[in-house]
């Protein structure tokens, strides 16, 4: 057997081995949206499970793949609008793992950045429920590679920050908005749109100019995908002109200048209506 047989043999066998035991929780990440970018962990965990617990950014496609025979519970939230309470999925999680359930809760991104997959852990561990955490591809990078923005480069931006543009219980954005406007950064706020006054007029306050550009990415890496790309002074009249709705992250910084150079190709209708708006910026013009 040679040596590339051997590790054939050895991926076959990882991903056949029975990863999930019963009254386990896996706390799985499912990406962006593409099923395509799901981690074969991922894939195997959500093919053995007998109930899956999931939210509304777990896409369509990705819900294709899940085991026909699983429990299929939708505990989705909206901002402003949890259709299940935060505490009662934490509850359910325990009730699930009690009931000798092989339980995978399942989320958009990445389980610990902006998912909540911290409070259930804890939630599980205070509850002597065994549970593992497999890391998803977080939004922000999946809806920036695709959309030609890399987040970072060594002629635009030495660091990135993800920041959260939405607290609990609506309360203010109160940020740290000197540090989020020094220069060479990007930075990625995830559920913005409704503070999107608030991110402007803070950054542009501490120094972040208004010719600044930004993106717009709407169900980044589906079929469905709306981006735009804008400045930082024209980003709400933008967001009102292009309908964006939730989910939509806000990206700002001067990687963005590279989204008509290093955007895909149109295919499969994920850029329809881009061409416009990714010419938005020439030379730092909103047009």
């Amino acid at each position: 057997m040679t040596t590339s047989q051997r590790k054939k043999c050895l991926v076959e066998f990882q991903l056949a081995e029975q990863p999930l035991r019963a009254g386990e929780v896996a706390i799985v990440g499912a990406g962006p949206g593409d099923p395509g970018l799901l981690t074969l962990r991922a894939l195997m965990l959500i093919q053995q499970a007998d109930a899956i617990v999931y939210d509304r950014l777990v896409s369509p496609q990705i819900m294709e793949l899940v085991n026909p025979g699983a429990d299929r519970i939708h505990v989705g939230k909206a901002s402003g609008c949890h259709y299940v309470p935060q505490e009662d999925t934490n509850e359910l999680l325990v009730q699930l793992a009690v009931k000798q359930r092989r339980v995978v809760r399942l989320k958009g991104g990445d389980p610990y950045i902006f998912g909540r997959g911290g409070e259930e852990a804890e939630f599980l561990v205070d509850n002597h429920i065994d549970f593992q955490v497999v890391p998803g591809i977080t939004s922000a990078a999946g809806c920036a590679s695709y959309c030609g923005i890399p987040l970072t480069h060594r002629d635009y931006s030495q660091s990135v920050t993800f920041v959260t543009g939405h607290r609990k219980a609506d309360q203010s954005l109160e940020l740290n908005w000197r540090v989020l406007a020094a220069p060479g950064q990007t930075r990625v706020f995830y559920m913005g749109l409704h503070n999107a006054p608030t991110i402007v007029s803070e950054l542009i306050a501490h120094g972040v100019p208004g010719d600044c550009p930004a993106a717009l990415v709407e169900r980044g890496t589906t079929p469905q995908q709306h981006m735009a790309v804008t400045t930082l002074e024209n980003l709400e009249a933008t967001i009102l002109s292009e309908g964006f709705q939730p989910p939509t992250l806000i990206i700002v910084g001067e990687v963005v200048r590279l989204a008509e150079k290093l955007a895909r190709p149109n295919e499969a209708g994920w850029y329809s209506g881009q061409n416009e708006s990714v010419a938005a910026i020439a030379g730092g013009r909103a047009v």
